[in-house]
């Protein structure tokens, strides 16, 4: 059987191995997409372990600073100190937006946070951490941003002082950290014109600007253009508390959103991704059925082109096992030919994905089995037209 096989497979080696080669591509797209949704996962889980905190403070009603928009005072973390079981609470914003470098724009995710509190860099692998109140940044290395590097935000240059890795949105833009105050600046506070117009809209108010009140109009505009708004508020909680009894504390007596880190995973794996996955599942389905079809097609074509050998073996005394389990030793290796070049060019191609590409064994290990069964499933038209073969063919033609 073994001789039969690879003798077939010699006799028409050529498109025997341009079709592994076919599929071997189809495979590496299928495990591609794959590792993109685990990178995406990861992604995730790398955002919420690089904050170092145990809790998600944000307002009441929403899913949090990453899924849905969140408006909290920042003043609001120093009531948060005086709870027990909080250990430390720091203020932070979010604010995913357009940084031009080198004559083009970058995509990153603005981080304002405080230095040496949770939503902080980590750690650094050039550089070093802000000290400065004001105009300093902390960049992931996927930016393309270099130590000293001067890049602009709004109406302020900030001066690049240290580089991280791996600091990355859920959506996989990569992070920039910068002041706590300058970031409020960048998020809440309006432009020129736009603060221009709303103090000549309070002007206009006669219920504000009234002539027994002087001053009354510039209080209010200077109130209005000064942010005191953050994001959320990250919370670590002291040794030996269950964060969810701290989180339930803050719902119950403070009226704001707690997460743990357990369902701010949730939040962003099952409601933030949840559309990319199903997306991702269809292609892979899509592509699951081209594959077999391909296989298919080929074996089947193959087959025909052996049918008076295949008569022949049947005159001979072959069983029908024997001729099936050539058909299949052929599905099957074509089958492995293309698994290995699709492994092989999924590991090369994926550094160069714009967004971070997860391969993990066990995915491998499961589309390997994949593949097979695609294969051995693919093989049974091409063995059920062999199988009807009349011996008495191999004579009368």
């Amino acid at each position: 059987m073994i001789n039969l096989a690879g003798r077939d497979i010699l006799h028409s080696w050529g498109k025997y191995a341009f079709t592994g080669l076919g599929l071997g591509l189809l495979i590496g797209v299928t495990l591609s997409m794959a590792g993109i949704y685990r990178g995406m996962v990861d992604d995730g889980k790398a955002l919420l372990g690089n904050s170092g905190a145990d809790l998600w403070v944000v307002q009441q009603d929403t899913l949090g600073p990453y899924a849905e928009p969140s408006s909290l005072r920042d003043d609001l973390y120093r009531s948060l100190l005086g709870l027990p079981g909080v250990q430390r609470a720091a203020n932070v914003t979010y604010l995913t937006m357009q940084v031009r470098h080198a004559d083009q724009d970058t995509r990153v995710m603005v981080v304002g946070m405080q230095p040496g509190q949770p939503g902080a860099p980590r750690y650094l692998i050039a550089g070093r951490q802000i000290e400065r109140a004001h105009y300093e940044a902390v960049a992931d290395i996927k930016t393309g941003f270099q130590l000293g590097e001067r890049i602009r935000i709004r109406r302020q240059d900030y001066t690049v002082v240290g580089l991280t890795r791996r600091m990355v949105s859920a959506s996989g833009d990569p992070m920039l950290f910068i002041p706590l105050r300058d970031a409020q600046e960048a998020q809440f506070l309006k432009d020129s014109d736009a603060l221009h117009n709303e103090r000549a809209r309070l002007r206009a108010n006669p219920a504000l600007n009234r002539p027994g009140l002087p001053g009354l109009v510039e209080s209010l505009a200077r109130a209005q253009e000064s942010s005191h708004t953050v994001n959320a508020v990250l919370v670590q909680t002291a040794p030996g508390w269950d964060a969810e009894a701290v989180a339930g504390d803050i719902r119950r007596w403070k009226h704001l959103q707690a997460y743990t880190q357990a369902q701010m995973e949730e939040v962003l794996i099952v409601k933030l991704i949840a559309t990319s996955a199903r997306q991702i599942g269809v292609f892979l389905v899509i592509l699951a059925v081209v594959s077999a079809a391909i296989v298919s097609f080929i074996i089947y074509t193959m087959t025909l082109g052996k049918l008076r050998e295949i008569a022949v073996l049947k005159l001979i005394g072959a069983r029908n096992r024997t001729i099936a389990a050539m058909i299949l030793q052929e599905a099957l290796g074509l089958g492995l030919i293309g698994f290995v070049v699709g492994k092989s060019v999924a590991t090369l191609w994926a550094p160069y994905f714009p967004k971070y590409v997860l391969l993990e064994p066990g995915d491998a290990v499961r589309g390997f089995a994949a593949v097979l069964l695609i294969c051995a499933l693919a093989s049974t038209l091409a063995i059920r037209t062999a199988l009807r073969v009349d011996p008495a063919t191999a004579i009368g033609g």
